[in-house]
């Protein structure tokens, strides 16, 4: 375990040596608040109302900063890329040498570069928007909590769907479009540009059942109060019912992909 520290620990640390890369990442991640942000904005004041569907507009923009958090201090596009890279040059054949596994050397270094990017990012970002827009607290402590629970969950979830994305190029031979893919997936059914209580039925009953809702819809629903005590504890089981799932599947890939790296190179 204290060699998958290491490698959290050095991921952070590599990343900063680019100080530069933080400022223009913060200022990025102001910008796609700020629209976010505006849209909603527009959006209230072209219907002339504050209150839309029982959802005000302060929590419409407390929802669009903290879908910014959620979302901002995990790159799935890295996490394939990473995987992508490793096949390219070869590296990848080494782990089959070491007594560790790659799956969770993968999630090991994520978490270092999400702490970083969560302290120089994440953090100042959703700060100063939230004194410029002013965002709500949780509905109340335990809603607080859950929201932590929540967004680990999301983290979770995130790596692996990453991790099983990007462990089938071990048969496409590249990564290139996979982080596209799941990208595209994940703007439509997460609830990151709009939430599920307005997306028309019956879209709306299946988006809340796909895995990518517990990756920013959820956390911010129990963020606002949205979820009954009893909703919060199921969905937060069937959450966790997704993450097993999706690791059995990373592990799965990831075993036949040993077996197959092994069978080409002998």
């Amino acid at each position: 375990m204290s060699a998958y520290f290491a490698f959290a620990r050095s991921s952070f640390h590599s990343q900063l040596a680019y100080r530069n890369e933080v400022w223009a990442n913060i200022f990025g991640k102001l910008v796609q608040v700020f629209a976010r942000v505006a849209i909603w904005q527009a959006a209230y004041a072209g219907i002339g109302g504050i209150v839309v569907d029982g959802v005000s507009l302060q929590q419409m923009v407390t929802y669009a900063l903290l879908g910014g958090a959620v979302m901002g201090a995990t790159r799935p596009e890295r996490i394939i890329g990473e995987i992508g890279r490793s096949l390219k040059t070869g590296d990848i054949a080494v782990w089959l040498l070491k007594p560790l596994s790659y799956p969770l050397y993968l999630f090991a270094n994520e978490c270092g570069s999400f702490g970083y990017r969560l302290m120089t990012q994440v953090i100042p970002t959703v700060t100063f928007t939230a004194l410029f827009y002013g965002m709500l607290p949780p509905a109340s402590l335990f809603d607080g909590l859950m929201f932590v629970a929540f967004w680990a969950l999301s983290f979770t979830l995130l790596f692996l769907m990453s991790a099983l994305f990007g462990l089938i190029a071990f048969w496409l031979m590249t990564s290139f479009s996979l982080d596209w893919i799941l990208g595209a997936l994940l703007q439509l059914f997460s609830g990151l540009l709009v939430p599920f209580w307005f997306f028309p039925e019956p879209l709306a009953t299946v988006a809340r059942h796909l895995p990518f809702a517990w990756v920013v819809y959820y956390p911010n629903a129990v963020y606002l109060g949205r979820l009954s005590t009893a909703e919060v504890w199921l969905h937060l089981g069937l959450g966790l019912a997704w993450a097993a799932l999706f690791l059995i599947g990373v592990l799965w890939l990831w075993r036949c992909a040993s077996t197959r790296i092994t069978v080409q190179g002998g």
